[in-house]
């Protein structure tokens, strides 16, 4: 290193670079190497506690390395590349310190040159000067603090990228020379302002100054009126500057990831804008942007909007306002003024809605796309069927009963999709729908299917036709019969291609009018109660390409009609009654994908000549026989042969290749779990293919693993299951890596991650100190992982390139990949580590792994994405940038993987560890991939993995289907992990108390059997365990209300939604604790239970659970449902607040004649209605006979030893939850002589509750009730009253004439107008209005402008009326007979004069 630096005129002068990202620069003088060493490893995700400062310079090449170079210029010169268009030049990535020799001879030619990821810091003056004609100038990821003095001089340039640098300001660059730059890139820089002379700069039109520091909005931005395009987003602006409004000609404006939450008023002088993306902000009010003049395009998602207003511009084609808590959309009471006709694309998804407007609907004519899944919508209104241009229809995640008849006059619809809805049945007129291709109506309570319409043609004649026409396809009659069907047939039967009906309740008995979808490629019939298919169920299908049967009650598949099929590549026959797969399916001869797993399958390979083998079908790529454990894969050595001769050659060959799998060249995964399998014939488990030969057993844990290839067909997912890991029987592991959307060669990233990391992870738990876990273990294994595979990678490409110039052998060459492209690729990983009772769970990526604790859902992993806001942080200050689409880089989709060196540290594998103690309450783990959690919910994969609870495996399995039949296309893999078995010895042998919910034992006896009458319209209730029958006997009853709830429906437009939150727990709760719902009130519940025990658990939930629940923004805001805490931080109150009371005794048990079920009476009852009312909101109230119990069972433990298993186990539930009690004392109840002494009883979280004193609505009155107003609305309203006061006084406000001006002089005479207006500042004429005004300030404001506004309203509803009442008053005093007209005349002048109080009082 002397040598090299020591100035010695003999020797060249070298320079330290720094190689990092895929690009090169000069470390700068005042840099230290070991400072930028630690900096980058603590941005990759190391802590000092890892070594962090012992790493040398060979460890981390694959972060950064240090090179020394050669002052004396070089690289690529006129030798080292050939031009042959010397116009545009691309020198990405060429270590130039200087331009190349041969480019200044043609510098007049150049019309765009990229210089991107080269060290130079400057470009000669006189090659810029030289290049004349150059338009287009690309400097980004280069390093730079500073533009480059020259680049001000290329007075010919248009556009200039210099982003990705590290360019703190502008204010040197100069710029402002250049007079016809119209297109500025800067983004991702270190910029937080803006040089004074921007404004100069007239020609610029699109400015990118996203992913900076910017933490108000530049000053200088609205002087800038010539601007058309400008991306402000991802910086920490809070708020827009009024002056917005100056950009008369600005027509795309990006401000995505921000922190604005008004938008000005002075935004409607943005006459221009065609598109405003405004998405991960906290703007709660869009009516203004929503009414331009030329918006065209509205991203706003992942606000706080409450209240959408539809009242839009007239050329607004797309709106996406999703992922807001939308509880209202605001529509002008007069259809006339709608203006809604423009809008095509309307996203409300992931809202909080609960119904829609009608009149809305009416008004959408030119809607083509429509989004509402995942709101609490219970219906769709009829005038649907006005939107005749819908094209695509998404209400899934509702609530939905049924779907509007008009429906069937949308001819134009394509896709509808309303799965996991409550839809009992579709209406007829869907059979007219002559377009639609999709039909998505998975997990619903469907139990028939409507008939074809009239003409009506019955299924076994047109059965009978279709196989005419078959029959006779060379025969002239085939034409007349063709010609038939297609008469007969309904629109649908000709449009319908794909038709999910998965989860539902249909029966064999309802597929005969199926068989007329002849067009259909997809059919998804999976999870319903077949139990047969028709013989001739197939023959209408031969466009069928994929065929979903799974978790049916099938024993046979018909064959008749299988050789049709000549188009089906996937068919899932999982979790149904096979017993053996019949010879025909050798005639699927496109078959790549077939899933039997977890059937009943048995072998004999002496029966080849009516049973299946997989060798009949060479194309499989996906093949699972798993679950199937009586299953036997054996060679046959009984050497009995055929009395054909012409089979014993063939059977002397079957017996060396029906055994095993060599023949299937092309299959990427093969599932043998728990297939007892004794032929040599398994093929190895490769990078390119998956192989699984174990049982579904570890440590006695019961486990279940599933997985798709998805559309591409590639092995994305590989997963990685350690029994009894480091040899000690209460360890193993279960993990997987991998990418959901698959790309080539990224399984060679996921299967090094496989093999490796069992050795890694164990050298690391080895050397833990005394204070560290497993926790810091997993840690460090993540990071020592990506860094040996780089060098692995490295490897293996070098290798690649020695082969490849080594042979010209395509098959050789073809091992490796070509390049160093490899690097690029990334995968998620997650990592389940079971320590005996205590799991560990590392993860980096998408990758998540969910608990299910007595049916509750709990998170233990981290989703990293890019729009997090904590790792958007992150990610900057590594010097990497967020895309809009939510893409580090452009690139990745997650913000913590394995790979993506070349975006290291920006996204580093860095893992969120999470340690959680299990406990009997605890059931199973789900460790799944996005393509299980970017379409089912947390809570939807535990109520669905629930009710397969016996059998992880068919448990993964659904999951699986259900993800497919939700929408995901990509690998999927999915793991159920039953953790029962590790407490089988402490409940002796119940797993039922263990795998389901705590207390299913102890209500066991007391299920209803289901049947299929049942009417249970939830389809969300129907997966839960079924209601216990009615309680008789003695009895716990409990009767719940929601606080000030009177007050709240009058005032909060959210309590429709909120409503709809509470029951739904409360119901999911009763179904989990094993309760019985008596009935409702309005929003009062009374419940059942058999115990009082169980009473109390289900209380207790309730009122944990309902400080978790998503209440709406209106709720969280209004003074009943504001966030409380406690003196320790811990949150108390938040959204809805429940009062609860709980007795015990011996009811009068009856039922109800009406709606049949068991009802109570008694006081009993009444009491115990009572001790409800005598609590406060979020209070349990318990009676001295509940309370007598809480001391026996749950305080004191003598009777431990005497409680059966399943109560036991409610008790532990309690104790677990804590439990704390509060001595009330007598107390005299309402409307009863004897009193009662009562307690209060708080989960030990909530004891905070105690001291807490809630606020009392009778007492504040509504306006305390309503939601937030901000201080700018108020101020808005004031205007409106003063100028509608002023018009009452028949006059005009205008503002005072400012100084120095005059609005006549002494020579003129006054205007006729100078008696009608009135001068004046408005806001001297309300009350002082302060942006830091309190709540109840606003509010005592806003009663007082109200009445004002109405008082001016009388006043000019009088004036208008003339002498009408005058005349009236004359002729009644003069004693003038009163006819009915003159009656009618009168009441009309007072109902217009007193509307509310004519209203009230009737």
């Amino acid at each position: 290193m002397n040598k090299k630096l020591v100035l010695d005129s003999t020797r060249e002068t070298h320079s330290l670079y720094v190689k990092e990202r895929e690009r090169e620069r000069v470390l700068a003088p005042t840099e230290c190497p070991a400072d930028l060493v630690r900096r980058r490893l603590e941005q990759a995700g190391y802590d000092v506690a890892d070594g962090l400062q012992t790493l040398g310079s060979d460890e981390i090449g694959f972060l950064i390395k240090f090179i020394y170079k050669s002052n004396l210029l070089g690289g690529a010169g006129q030798e080292d590349f050939k031009v042959e268009n010397f116009e545009y030049i691309d020198l990405t990535g060429r270590s130039l310190k200087t331009i190349p020799i041969i480019l200044h001879s043609h510098a007049q030619t150049i019309i765009s040159l990229n210089l991107s990821r080269n060290p130079m810091l400057e470009i000669p003056l006189d090659f810029i000067q030289s290049c004349g004609t150059l338009r287009e100038l690309r400097l980004s990821n280069m390093a730079m603090k500073k533009v480059p003095q020259s680049v001000r001089h290329s007075i010919s340039l248009n556009r200039l990228d210099v982003s990705c640098n590290r360019i703190a300001d502008l204010d040197d660059s100069g710029l402002d020379r250049i007079p016809l730059l119209s297109n500025l890139k800067a983004q991702n820089n270190r910029i937080d302002k803006l040089p004074s002379f921007f404004p100069q700069m007239h020609s610029l039109r699109f400015l990118n100054i996203s992913n900076n520091k910017f933490q108000t909005f530049p000053s200088v931005i609205p002087e800038m009126t010539n601007l058309v395009d400008l991306d402000i987003s991802f910086n920490e602006i809070e708020s827009l500057p009024d002056s917005i409004g100056r950009l008369k000609h600005l027509e795309r404006f990006l401000i995505v990831g921000n922190k604005i939450s008004v938008l000005p008023a002075t935004c409607e002088g943005l006459t221009r804008l065609e598109m405003l993306d405004c998405r991960r902000n906290n703007i709660s009010d869009l009516s203004l942007v929503c009414k331009l003049p030329c918006l065209q395009s509205l991203w706003a998602d992942h606000n706080t909007v409450h209240a959408l207003s539809l009242v839009v511009g007239p050329r607004l084609q797309k709106l996406d306002a999703s992922f807001n808590d939308i509880t209202q959309l605001i529509v002008h009471p007069s259809a006339a003024s709608l203006n809604l006709s423009s809008i095509t694309t309307l996203n409300i998804s992931y809202a909080k809605l609960s119904s829609l407007d009608g009149i809305a609907f009416a008004h959408l004519t030119s809607l083509r796309n429509l989004r509402l899944e995942h709101n609490s919508f219970r219906s769709i209104p009829d005038t649907l069927g006005a939107l005749l241009e819908l094209e695509h229809l998404s209400c899934s995640d509702n609530q939905l009963d049924a779907l509007p008849d008009s429906i069937g006059e949308l001819q134009k619809l394509k896709m509808l999709d309303a799965h996991n809805n409550s839809l009992t049945e579709l209406p007829a007129s869907m059979w007219q729908c002559c377009s639609l291709e999709t039909l998505n109506v998975t997990s619903n309570l469907l139990k028939h299917w409507h008939d074809p319409p009239s003409p009506v043609v019955s299924s076994d004649a047109l059965e009978l036709l279709v196989a005419q026409s078959d029959n006779q396809r060379k025969l002239s009659t085939a034409g007349s019969i063709a010609s038939t069907i297609n008469r007969v047939l309904p629109p649908l039967a000709h449009s319908l291609q794909n038709l999910y009906l998965g989860e539902n309740q249909l029966t064999e008995d309802v597929l005969h009018p199926l068989t007329v979808l002849r067009e259909l490629r997809v059919l998804n019939l999976s999870f319903n109660e077949i139990q047969d298919l028709p013989p001739s169920f197939f023959r209408n299908y031969s466009f069928l390409v994929e065929i979903y049967l799974s978790g049916n009650k099938l024993s046979t598949i018909p064959t008749e009609d299988m050789h049709r099929l000549t188009n089906l590549t996937v068919m899932f026959l999982n979790g149904n009654k096979l017993q053996v797969l019949p010879h025909e399916f050798s005639k699927l001869t496109s078959l790549t994908v077939l899933d039997v797993g977890s059937n009943l399958l048995k072998y004999n390979i002496n029966n080849w000549e009516f049973d299946w083998n997989w060798n009949f079908n060479k194309n499989l790529k996906y093949l699972n026989l798993s679950g199937n454990k009586r299953l036997k894969i054996q060679p046959d050595n009984s050497h009995r042969m055929s009395m054909y001769p012409q089979h014993q050659q063939i059977q002397s060959m079957q017996r060396k290749v029906l055994a095993d799998f060599s023949e299937l060249t092309q299959l990427r995964v093969l599932g043998l779990m728990d297939v007892t399998v004794t032929s040599s014939g398994i093929p190895e488990d490769t990078e390119d293919r998956r192989v699984r030969t174990s049982l579904s057993e570890v440590n006695g844990m019961a486990y279940g693993i599933a997985d798709t290839l998805g559309k591409k067909g590639d092995l994305g997912m590989l997963d990685v299951v350690l029994p009894e890991f480091r040899n000690k029987r209460d360890e193993c592991i279960f993990a997987m890596f991998g990418r959901f959307d698959a790309v080539p060669m990224n399984n060679r990233v996921s299967k090094y991650l496989c093999e490796n990391f069992s050795k890694v992870f164990t050298t690391q738990l080895e050397r833990l100190n005394g204070n560290e876990n497993a926790g810091d273990a997993l840690r460090r294994t993540f990071l020592l992982l990506n860094k040996s595979m780089h060098a692995f990678l490295t490897v293996s490409a070098n290798l690649s390139r020695k082969l490849s110039t080594a042979s010209a052998s395509t098959a050789t060459a073809s091992v490796f990949p070509t390049d160093l492209t490899l690097l690029r690729n990334g995968a998620s990983g997650i990592v389940v580590y079971f320590e005996g009772k205590t799991i560990h769970v590392a993860n980096a990526g998408d990758a998540l792994a969910v608990i299910s604790r007595q049916g509750t859902a709990h998170l233990v992993s981290k989703k990293h994405e890019p729009f997090d806001r904590d790792e958007t942080k992150r990610i900057r200050a590594a010097e990497g940038w967020v895309s809009p689409k939510g893409l580090v880089n452009e690139d990745a989709e997650v913000s913590r993987s394995f790979g993506y060196y070349h975006l290291l540290p920006a996204v580093n594998p860095r893992p969120d560890v999470f340690r959680w103690e299990l406990s009997e309450l605890d059931e199973f783990v789900i460790i799944a991939n996005r393509g299980l959690w970017d379409y089912v919910s947390y809570r939807t994969a535990v109520d669905i993995a629930r009710s397969e609870k016996d059998d992880p495996m068919i448990a993964a399995q659904k999951l699986r289907d259900f993800a497919m039949s939700y929408g995901a296309d990509g690998s999927t893999m999915i793991m159920v992990v039953s953790v029962a078995g590790l407490f089988e010895e402490k409940v002796s042998r119940s797993r039922q108390a263990t795998v389901g919910s705590i207390n299913e034992t102890e209500v066991y006896m007391a299920r209803r059997p289901q049947k299929k009458t049942d009417d249970i319209s939830d389809v969300a209730l129907k997966r839960l365990p079924q209601e216990i029958s009615a309680p008789v006997g003695h009895v716990a009853l409990v009767f719940t209300d929601i606080r000030n709830s009177t007050i709240l429906w009058e005032t909060n437009a959210a309590m429709p939604t909120a409503m709809r939150i509470h029951n739904s727990l409360l119901r999911r709760q009763l179904r989990l604790c094993g309760g019985y719902e008596v009935k409702t009130e309005g929003d009062a519940f009374m419940c059942s239970f058999q115990s009082a025990m169980s009473a109390v658990l289900w209380c207790l939930e309730v009122q944990r659970d309902l400080l978790r629940e998503p209440w709406p923004i209106e709720i969280l805001s209004c003074a009943e449902g504001r966030e409380v805490t406690d003196s320790h931080g811990r949150i108390i109150e938040r959204g809805l607040s429940v009062r609860m009371g709980i007795h015990c005794g011996t009811p009068v048990c009856e039922t109800d004649p009406i709606t049949h079920r068991m009802d109570y009476f008694g006081p009993m009852v009444n009491r115990s209605a009572r001790i409800e009312s005598s609590a406060a909101g979020g209070q349990i109230m318990c009676s001295a006979d509940v309370m007598r119990e809480i001391k026996e069972r749950v305080l004191s433990h003598h009777l431990d030893n005497e409680l059966d298993p399943s109560g036991k186990s409610v008790i532990d539930s309690i104790r677990r939850i804590g439990l704390k009690t509060v001595d009330v004392g007598e107390t005299r109840l309402k409307g009863l002589e004897i009193p009662e002494h009562l307690h209060l009883v708080y989960a030990e979280e909530l004891i905070g509750r105690q001291e807490y004193r809630e606020p009392d609505l009778r007492d504040l009155g509504p306006k305390d009730q309503r939601s937030l107003f901000t201080a700018t609305q108020v101020r808005d309203i004031g205007l409106l009253c003063v100028r509608l006061e002023t018009l009452a006084t028949s006059r005009v406000l205008r503002p005072p004439a400012r100084k120095g001006s005059t609005a006549t002089t002494k020579d003129e005479a006054p205007s006729e107008e100078s008696g009608v207006i009135l001068h004046a500042d408005p806001s001297s004429l309300l009350p002082s209005i302060t942006d830091k005004a309190t709540d109840e300030e606003l509010l005592v404001v806003l009663e007082s402008l109200s009445s004002r506004i109405e008082n001016a309203l009388t006043r000019m509803t009088v004036r208008s009326m003339g002498e009408q009442p005058r005349l009236l008053l004359q002729g009644i005093q003069r004693g003038d007979e009163l006819d009915e007209r003159t009656l009618l005349h009168v009441l009309s002048l007072l109902t217009s004069v007193l509307p509310s109080q004519l209203d009230s009082s009737s």
